[in-house]
């Protein structure tokens, strides 16, 4: 498949600490490329190294053959941008906003005007377009967030967390539209903390964790990873006193989490162990209210990956 991007060793450091530490990796055209990590994982930072926001100290970026470095601003002209917070100008109209981006990128007369009318009839918002967006929901200002960095027709658009703190319509009608603009060719870039979208739209994942890739691939090859355990939830009433390495003694058993009501264990499906498990809460006098078994999926993966959930 043609790499639309190449990311080479890419380095970067904030002061003394590297925050992105010899990435490589390549977007593929026409693809929805998820890349998912907790928190200080390194997902924000790489995009605005992509965008130009941020500066990096090694590797290299290419697109089609060049350094992007060395050719920045036509570059930037490819891309459209939707940040993680808004950035529209509350004061002006949808249709106000949509052809002040635009024009950003050259266009001007009959082509803005048809951009601007094709990004709102995109985003629903055709008729709202006269109206101020400071009356707009939350979730309208998410949709002309990214009208706005459409308009100029970009080969790749970058999404960081674009349905943060919206209702599931909204959601719902962005999600349909992102698989909409990969449908017509756009190659897609983006970060979530919501599995379930990352489920329904991509087409291949990047999982970081510390700064560097620790898997990647299509959803089904990722659940490959794990296909060979099964995941418990146990929920109990406390878990003071419980060590994790009384479970790391158990045989099968291949990882651990322990919050304050709830443990999570990942074990090998071929070991009968639940028996030893739970003789560990009866020695500890800690009382388990529940246990579930968790077939494979891309929480799990992620989980495993980073010892995380996807929202810490």
């Amino acid at each position: 498949m043609e790499a639309i991007l190449s990311i080479k060793n890419l380095e970067k450091s904030y002061q003394a600490k590297k925050v992105i530490k010899d990435l490589s990796f390549d977007v593929h055209k026409g693809e929805i490329l998820c890349i998912l990590g907790p928190n200080g994982a390194g997902k924000s930072t790489t995009l605005n190294i992509l965008t130009g926001v941020l500066n990096y100290e090694d590797g290299m970026i290419q697109s089609k053959g060049k350094n992007v470095h060395d050719h920045l601003r036509l570059f930037k002209k490819r891309l459209g941008i939707v940040p993680q917070d808004i950035a529209l100008y509350e004061e002006l109209s949808a249709e106000q906003n949509i052809k002040f981006f635009a024009s950003l990128y050259g266009l001007k007369g009959n082509a803005l005007s048809t951009s601007c009318n094709q990004a709102l009839e995109f985003a629903g918002l055709s008729e709202r377009r006269k109206d101020k967006v400071k009356t707009y929901s939350g979730g309208m200002k998410r949709r002309l967030n990214i009208a706005c960095a459409i308009a100029h027709q970009p080969e790749i658009l970058i999404l960081d967390e674009p349905t943060v703190g919206i209702d599931p319509q909204s959601r719902n009608h962005i999600l349909s539209s992102i698989k909409e603009l990969r449908n017509k060719g756009m190659t897609i870039i983006y970060t979530t903390h919501y599995m379930e979208e990352v489920e329904e739209i991509s087409t291949r994942i990047i999982i970081m964790d510390g700064g560097r890739i620790v898997a990647s691939g299509k959803k089904e090859e990722l659940k490959e990873h794990v296909n060979e355990e099964r995941l418990y939830h146990i929920d109990v009433d406390h878990t003071e006193g419980i060590n994790e390495k009384e479970f790391y003694h158990i045989e099968g058993v291949k990882h651990v989490s322990i919050s304050a009501s709830q443990v999570e264990l990942a074990t090998l499906k071929s070991v009968e162990n639940l028996d030893r498990i739970i003789s560990v809460f009866i020695q500890n006098k800690v009382k388990i209210n529940s246990i579930s078994c968790e077939s494979t999926s891309l929480e799990t993966v992620f989980l495993r990956l980073t010892g995380k959930s996807l929202r810490d």
